[in-house]
């Protein structure tokens, strides 16, 4: 059957804004500064200003973002760096990269992230780091995460490549996912909450000596032109993508409105639904729904994403095996603390319904007709 909605539908989002987009692209080609330059450095200051740090360094993705991040703590080969094994693929990619060993650790089966008891569980006199991954849209238990982390002097990097704009509170104060740890990190990818049309990627800090020296690591290690102090990898954000990420994050408080408006009229004409679980939204947290990620109950979730595909409505599994059991993992350096039950169990039931900025509420309400009409089958 012919799709009655996109899972992310890009295509009309532009739409609204193609004459900013169609004006900054005309003014990059006149200028023909194509890489660096005044865009770049525009957006990186647009961005640090929103998420609330002095630095942003962009990148050409998010993975790549993770790794700069990771390199920056200068950690002794072998290090332990705690992350869950419910998320994708690159936050233990980057750990392995940097010759580190990934501790993979069980997340909460409400919130999807990491919660802190599980967190300092997992903390051993070998364990230097953890990337704290805000999934789905929502930050993770920063406030005592962060303070478990003082404790026990563990440095934290923030993955928020799906959580751009997402709130908490630390001490009191509301602060956005990505400028709470020593490095925060996301990704431009085009689905995201702030996407690009292509890839890119940014790392922000508050500190001034890794953001020096991640912007030269990006940069084949070089501050000086073909002077070269350290081995680094060449990744940066265009200025191309730079200039439609400018013209979209003016408009990026009103995206995650309307992702916010879709998730709570999702939640209105599920709730009473026995078969599905749908998510929670921790206290003093903003949560911007980058996806909206139900839990199919009894084993039927794969039967039910076969009925909404037949119907014309896609869904997406994120993710359907955890890291700590594929095999590049296994026969890899790493660690698993404790029993990842909830892990395990979830890579079996979540289910990711369509969710964007153009989602409308008529279109929410087949949706959920279509997952009653399932459970009265």
């Amino acid at each position: 059957m012919q799709k009655i909605v996109e899972m992310c539908d890009l295509k009309r989002q532009a739409a609204k804004i193609r004459s900013e987009i169609d004006a900054t692209i005309a003014d990059t080609i006149e200028s023909s500064a194509f890489i660096k330059g005044a865009k770049v450095a525009e957006f990186e200051k647009n961005a640090a200003e929103y998420i609330g740090t002095k630095h942003c360094i962009s990148v050409g993705n998010g993975t790549d973002a993770l790794y700069v991040a990771i390199m920056m703590l200068n950690l002794q080969p072998g290090s332990e760096v705690i992350t869950p094994s419910f998320t994708f693929v690159a936050t233990a990619e980057a750990i392995l990269r940097a010759g580190l060993k990934p501790v993979f650790v069980d997340v909460s089966d409400s919130t999807f992230n990491i919660d802190a008891k599980t967190f300092e569980a997992a903390i051993t006199p070998d364990t230097k780091a953890a990337i704290i991954v805000h999934l789905f849209g929502q930050s993770a238990e920063m406030d005592s995460i962060m303070k478990i982390a003082k404790k026990h002097s563990v440095e934290i990097i923030e993955d928020f490549c799906q959580s751009f704009g997402a709130e908490c509170k630390i001490n009191g104060k509301i602060k956005r996912s990505g400028s709470i740890g020593r490095i925060g990190c996301t990704s431009f990818f085009p689905s995201k909450n702030l996407g690009c049309f292509g890839d890119g990627g940014a790392i922000f800090t508050d500190d001034d000596t890794i953001a020096d020296n991640a912007r030269a690591f990006a940069n084949h290690g070089m501050r000086v032109k073909y002077t070269y102090d350290s081995v680094g990898i060449n990744s940066r954000l265009d200025a191309m993508q730079a200039g439609i990420l400018n013209v979209k994050i003016k408009h990026v408080d009103s995206y995650l409105e309307c992702r916010r408006e879709a998730a709570s009229t999702y939640r209105k004409m599920l709730a009473n639904v026995d078969g599905i679980i749908i998510p929670t939204e921790q206290d003093g947290c903003r949560h911007t729904y980058n996806q909206f990620t139900i839990r199919v109950k009894d084993g039927r979730r794969d039967e039910l994403k076969t009925y909404l595909e037949e119907n014309g409505i896609p869904s997406m599994i994120y993710y359907p095996y955890p890291i700590h059991q594929q095999k590049a993992y296994l026969e890899s350096p790493h660690r698993v603390a404790g029993s990842l039950t909830n892990t395990e169990n979830l890579c079996k039931e979540v289910l990711s319904l369509p969710m964007h900025t153009e989602l409308e509420d008529g279109i929410i309400k087949t949706i959920a007709s279509t997952i009653k009409d399932f459970f009265k089958k």
